[in-house]
């Protein structure tokens, strides 16, 4: 059995009825994990990463209201208590990011700087 972490990020409730609705969704071929992270890029020097996965030996397992999700460990730095919401309005739709450590964010809201 692995051991399952808390998870540094939170979601709010629209965000994990989205994600379980895109759970149920098809096949994602061996990616059944939500992957949540960084990754070097975006206007403001890092960029978040939300897409579905396949676990590696480097990832720890988290468990968010039935939603299984890895994160690469080094990555909790940069994410500690950011909260991930989902849009769906005239003016936005998509997943949003909200994060304290970020000292900038661009305009678009899926890239920072720390």
């Amino acid at each position: 059995m692995e051991n399952i972490q808390v998870l540094p990020v939170t979601f709010t409730p629209g965000a994990l009825v989205e994600l379980k609705k895109l759970l149920s969704e098809g096949s994602r071929e061996g990616h059944a994990y939500l992957r949540i992270g960084v990754k070097g890029g975006g206007c403001s020097g890092l960029s978040y990463l939300l897409a579905f996965d396949a676990k590696t030996d480097k990832d720890d397992l988290f468990d968010v209201d039935g939603v299984p999700c890895i994160m690469n460990p080094a990555h909790a730095l940069y994410l500690q208590g950011m909260v991930i919401d989902w849009k769906q309005g005239l003016e936005a739709r998509g997943f949003s990011f909200t994060n304290p450590n970020a000292s900038s964010t661009c305009g678009c809201g899926s890239s920072f700087a720390v």
